[in-house]
């Protein structure tokens, strides 16, 4: 058999290959779609319950190292940093967007890396929680669930990592609270600076500032203005929350099916495919106290910006913020492109701060197939040299 004989009978045989495994991966995705879904496997310890906030702890795996995003692996480091590590997600996600595969795991790849992990858990916020505000959510349960942490790890010090809005939660817990004890905070893709660049939050943002003058006279006349109105009809359904997200990417929406139907004989990416869209379509509700909060005090007044917020009565004093700081952007973000995440570097008070730009879109920054060796890797360097036990004082 001469060689280009060789060729096709081994080209066929792909094919063949190929469309048998297509054909058992699309009854799966048909019939047994839920077989395909990897996400939120790691196991973890519920440390706090309650009506709506939980927190978890993520403990070392029986495994010796762990599987990542390239195949490689991973050696698990068993000596634990003395600083905790808290994880605060925005709202409107399931906890999953940390824990999103196997081999694609954030709380898994800072558990290896020798942290003890700690996750807020938002819930699943339904139509009697509309009314929360962020007063709720950045001081009264973020400081609750820290409180829950230090009982538990028996640290007092800690440090905190949020993503999006989960990061501005961050912020301003420290900016009100000043609390002494929070050693390193890290934000993702959070935005600051609504003013200073594109992006669609920016852009919101505008036509808010655009319409601030005739909303002020209409609000002389009417009784119709966010201070009175009951902020749970603000709320955003579920659906809506999933609908904004994937308009800060539509093509994508649309390309990932025809990659689906392209590659429907790689099993290991219709897993992929299959836990991913099934994250992006069930997010949860927004609730409308939140966006309230925020359309009233930073979208329209880009509060964040000047340093200080005031939501409710509480006042967050950003420029008084001290601890070692870390911000993140990602290079593609549509939804909060690097300028408006990097004012906070002006303002916070820290001696020890920095700010980088990361591979990905606004989701893909955290959880793309990039994030692991470059937020997830440059952040395990930067928190290890600064979560060292501290110094017991001499007599």
């Amino acid at each position: 058999m001469n060689d280009l004989s060789s060729r096709l009978l081994a080209q066929g045989l792909e094919i063949n290959r190929r469309v048998t495994r297509a054909a058992a991966n699309s009854v799966d995705w048909l019939f047994k779609r839920d077989t395909l879904i990897k996400s939120g496997r790691t196991w973890f310890e519920l440390v706090h319950d309650s009506d709506l906030m939980a927190v978890r702890y993520y403990s070392l795996p029986d495994e010796e190292e762990i599987e990542l995003p390239d195949g490689t692996q991973m050696p698990i480091r068993r000596r634990r940093h003395a600083v905790p590590l808290v994880l605060v997600p925005p709202l409107g996600v399931t906890t999953e967007v940390f824990d999103l595969m196997p081999q694609r795991s954030l709380v898994k790849f800072l558990v290896a890396s020798g942290f003890k992990v700690y996750l807020v858990d938002w819930g699943r916020p339904q139509k009697e929680h509309g009314h929360l505000g962020l007063q709720d959510y950045a001081c009264d349960m973020l400081g609750d669930a820290l409180q829950k942490v230090r009982k538990h790890a028996r640290s007092e010090d800690l440090s905190l990592l949020g993503w999006c809005m989960g990061g501005l939660f961050c912020l301003l817990y420290q900016g009100e609270s000043k609390d002494p004890r929070v050693r390193n905070i890290v934000t993702v893709a959070s935005p600051i600076d609504l003013e200073s660049g594109s992006g669609v939050i920016a852009g919101v943002a505008g036509v808010a500032q655009a319409l601030d003058g005739p909303a002020r006279l209409v609000s002389r006349y009417s009784d119709l203005f966010l201070d009175t109105l009951d902020p749970a009809l603000l709320s955003a359904p579920p659906w809506l929350t999933t609908l904004v997200f994937k308009l800060t990417d539509p093509l994508a929406s649309v390309t990932s099916y025809w990659d689906l139907m392209a590659r429907l004989y790689d099993r290991e990416f219709l897993e992929s495919h299959s836990t991913t869209s099934d994250y992006l379509n069930h997010m949860l509700m927004y609730p409308g106290g939140v966006l309230r909060d925020m359309a009233r005090n930073v979208v329209g007044a880009n509060q964040f910006a000047s340093g200080r917020v005031e939501f409710g009565d509480t006042v967050a004093d950003l420029d008084a913020i001290a601890c070692n700081f870390l911000g993140f952007a990602g290079d593609s973000d549509r939804l909060v492109p690097g300028e408006v995440a990097h004012r906070i570097v002006d303002i916070v008070a820290s001696g020890d701060k920095d700010f980088r730009v990361a591979p990905g879109g606004h989701m893909g920054v955290i959880i793309g197939s990039s994030a692991c060796n470059a937020v997830w890797a440059q952040t395990t360097q930067w928190l290890a040299t600064r979560s060292a036990a501290r110094r017991k004082r001499g007599r």
